[in-house]
């Protein structure tokens, strides 16, 4: 619980500048605290000042009716505001075309510099910059949109402000309600943006800039790596599958059930014909591959909640899948198994499943991610073969046809789980050796790129900061 600093306590006159409100939010989260101190600085200007574009520069959108398509020439990538933190957008629910450029919703369109804000939730308040290969994606009406006016300031540059503590403390306190938390666009729309020379904004600007070129080329390596992938093995037409194109499974026959699984739907015709597939291309199984490493799901620990730097970092199966988690931090509960051996998969195991869910899907621990603990819910998918890469696994498993094959071997009656001995059984297509070496090294290359991205953000952030501090004194 937050409570006013006696070395900060709450005025009279602040009320006033918040609008009468009475709520304790905006005034022991920090946001009035930073807009004082803000007001110390030589300049600074509202933020509709240096916006332009439909409704001035920031907006949301209407509410209407989501009619969703799987087929890409037909259908539009929408982002909604668990998406818009993503790193990698390729499996992004898909909006029908006609509806998303008619006059009523084409101003949804996201332009690359745009900021993005979540509008809605509980997690109201969160930013996003929105990268050059997110030009083609529609937003949710639950996502304002921040379009700088170039003319005026820098879209890097006033991103990087609303990404900062500073920028957070001021969103975070423009936030209303108390069951669902929401933000309009005329409550950030006077929040003040510091300005300094053109020479530390232009910086600043450039590095943002840098990181969301370096975060658009690591999606781009991961579609070609897993594009590679069938490709390699001779299974070109998986690159393009179109699961529910295909004949449903329904009043099929099954013969030689065991005792494995009397489940129906691990028995059906689609992923049976896809491992068939699999298995007519020289293969391993899952678990010979990963005998010697790992295939089963984390330790369970105790999580207590702890100060950032008095223990470790804690990553739950959404929060992997973004460019930038929130900061969780637990007590280190004493055991290394919470930690990810570098190049390991990471497979969301346990949950419900839904069309667009994460259940199946996977992220790739190696480089800067290493640092963090992972929930038990996480499948962890080791090579303990030398020939056999965990990025060259990642490759696959990162496709649609991996998630398709993991949510046909659900078992459990609540949370599903994926059935252990069906998994091990998963043939594994390996291509010739040249090729797996070629696979891995772009997968490599695109955590690379996302490295560096993290470190150009932070670098870019300091250096916000250390303007703000020192001419605030």
């Amino acid at each position: 619980m937050k409570v006013a600093e006696l070395s900060n306590p709450v005025k009279s006159d602040w009320f006033a500048d918040q609008g009468l409100r009475l709520d304790a939010s905006p005034y022991v989260a920090g946001s009035m605290k930073t807009r004082k101190l803000l007001e110390q600085l030589p300049r600074a200007e509202p933020l509709a000042s240096l916006t332009a574009g439909y409704k001035g520069g920031i907006f949301s959108g209407p509410m209407f009716r989501r009619i969703f398509l799987t087929d890409p020439e037909h259908s539009v990538p929408f982002i909604g505001t668990k998406d818009m933190m993503a790193a990698d957008l390729t499996a992004l629910p898909r909006l029908r075309k006609s509806d998303a450029q008619s006059p009523a919703l084409s101003y949804l369109q996201l332009k690359p510099g745009m900021t993005l804000i979540s509008r809605s939730g509980f997690n109201a308040g969160r930013r996003a910059y929105v990268r050059p290969d997110m030009g083609d994606c529609w937003a949710s009406e639950d996502i304002v949109k921040v379009e700088p006016d170039p003319a005026k300031i820098k879209s890097g540059y006033l991103c990087a402000f609303l990404l900062s503590k500073f920028g957070e403390s001021l969103v975070r306190g423009s936030v209303y309600g108390s069951a669902v938390k929401h933000i309009e666009p005329h409550h950030i729309a006077g929040l003040p943006v510091p300005r300094f020379s053109a020479e530390i904004e232009e910086r600043i600007h450039d590095l943002i800039e840098e990181c969301a070129q370096l975060r658009a080329q690591h999606q781009a390596d991961l579609v070609a790596a897993t594009k590679d992938f069938f490709d390699s093995v001779g299974l070109p037409d998986l690159n393009e599958i179109r699961w529910h194109q295909g004949e449903q499974d329904l009043g099929f026959e099954v013969e030689a059930i065991d005792p494995t699984s009397l489940r129906a739907s691990n028995y059906g015709r689609r992923a049976h014909d896809i491992k068939e597939l699999f298995a007519s291309k020289p293969h391993r199984k899952l678990g010979e591959i990963c005998d010697s490493g790992q295939l089963k799901r984390g330790v369970r620990a105790i999580r207590v909640p702890t100060e950032p730097g008095n223990g470790v970092e804690f990553l739950g199966q959404r929060q992997a899948f973004w460019a930038r988690p929130d900061e969780r931090w637990i007590k280190y509960p004493g055991d290394p198994g919470i930690f990810a051996q570098d190049e390991t998969v990471m497979v969301t195991a346990r949950g419900m499943i839904s069309e667009n869910g994460l259940f199946g899907k996977s992220v790739l621990v190696t480089g800067g991610w290493l640092k963090y603990a992972y929930t038990e819910d996480f499948l962890r998918v080791t090579s303990g073969q030398g020939d056999v890469s965990g990025a060259y696994l990642f490759a696959f498993f990162r496709s649609d046809v991996a998630c398709r094959l993991m949510r046909s071997m659900l078992t459990g009656t609540g949370p599903q789980n994926i059935h252990p001995s069906l998994l091990k059984e998963m043939p594994i297509p390996l291509a010739p050796p040249i090729d797996c070496e070629r696979i891995a090294a772009t997968v490599r290359h695109a955590y690379q790129c996302r490295d560096r991205a993290d470190v150009l953000e932070d670098q870019a952030l300091a250096l916000l900061t250390t303007a703000i501090e020192e001419a605030t004194g």
